[in-house]
């Protein structure tokens, strides 16, 4: 079943340019220089029910902007968006009980009260009985590890605490969709790992479809299966997070240990060196060749160990940006 459904989503600004210095000031005064910026540019994907689906790219390429239109808070220009069998620019109720967004960097909650405060408003404001309060902050607190921090000045707390807080304030109506911005931004890596397992679990006990955008590469490989990967408004991937990494390295990296040391001309044959030391070799085989070279390398050498991966993705995913080589 699909609960979010994206169709032709583009949305545009009109932006004025000014250079610098009085002179200029006065003729922006008078004779204004505009033009469209296009910041999400004709894009589709459906996701369903239940599914955690990251969405990357590189800052300014578009994922906040979607991810504010599929909740309603900034209309399309172009192009239609249901969300949960509601359409969201109408802001209706029913629809804003089912969806929460949580932005790593903008909090909800009051900087001087403790967050429990903010919390029994949050309460107050879906209509939530002191039981029901009671019940979901204790399940809350208990998944995210959160205890005497509710009682402390929100300011007294640190990222992490105030992040997992933030999550708590957001989920405290039990939505059926997530849609999650940069959600372990600056946060330590115990803080990122917690804040992971706690969203896995919330997925699977409440079957939540979550949309999740991160420059933590961790939290997109550790939850996600599939990925949507946009750059400058448009969508370049939809599709497992594997079938991207094929895409974007047709080679794997084979890390052997051998029992003593070999010459460099020897291996180069297999594959390129990426790196050798002592008996340490890392090589780059393409995918294609990868099994009858490494059923070689095991017939010619003595190995002691061999590990055979994919480079790392955030890797691939940043050269990509950086040189902004996409098909369509």
């Amino acid at each position: 079943m699909k609960t979010i459904a994206v169709d032709s989503l583009s949305k545009s600004y009109l932006v004025t340019e000014k250079k610098p210095g009085i002179r200029a000031s006065l003729k922006h005064f008078v004779a204004r220089k505009t033009s469209f910026i296009r910041a999400v540019d004709n894009i589709s994907f459906n996701i369903n029910e239940g599914e955690i689906v990251g969405f990357i790219g590189s800052n300014g390429a578009g994922k906040t902007t979607t991810l504010k239109m599929l909740c309603g808070l900034i209309y399309p220009s172009y192009g239609s968006v249901s969300v949960a069998g509601y359409i969201p620019k109408l802001r209706e109720k029913s629809f804003l009980r089912k969806i929460t967004l949580v932005m790593g960097q903008k909090q909800q909650l009051i900087w001087d009260l403790p967050p429990m405060d903010s919390l029994r408003v949050n309460a107050a404001v879906y209509g939530l009985t002191d039981r029901e309060f009671s019940l979901r902050i204790d399940e809350l607190a208990s998944m995210l590890g959160l205890n005497t921090e509710l009682s402390r000045p929100v300011r007294k707390l640190s990222l992490g605490q105030r992040m997992k807080a933030e999550l708590l304030a957001s989920l405290l109506h039990r939505p059926s969709v997530l849609f999650l911005d940069e959600p372990t931004l600056g946060l330590d890596i115990n803080a990122q790992l917690r804040v992971r397992e706690f969203l896995s679990a919330y997925n699977q006990k409440y079957g939540a479809t979550i949309l999740l955008t991160s420059h933590y590469m961790g939290d997109i490989t550790s939850l996600c299966k599939r990925v949507l990967l946009i750059d400058k408004g448009k969508l370049f991937h939809d599709g497992s997070l594997s079938a991207l990494t094929e895409q974007l390295s047709p080679c794997r990296f084979v890390q052997i240990e051998l029992a003593e040391p070999v010459n460099d001309i020897s291996l180069a044959k297999y594959g390129e060196i990426v790196h050798q030391e002592g008996q340490l070799v890392k090589l780059l085989i393409p995918r294609s060749e990868l099994t009858s070279r490494i059923t070689s390398i095991l017939s010619n050498y003595q190995i002691k160990d061999l590990e055979v991966k994919d480079p790392p993705i955030e890797q691939l995913i940043g050269k990509l940006l950086a040189l902004g080589s996409f098909n369509d």
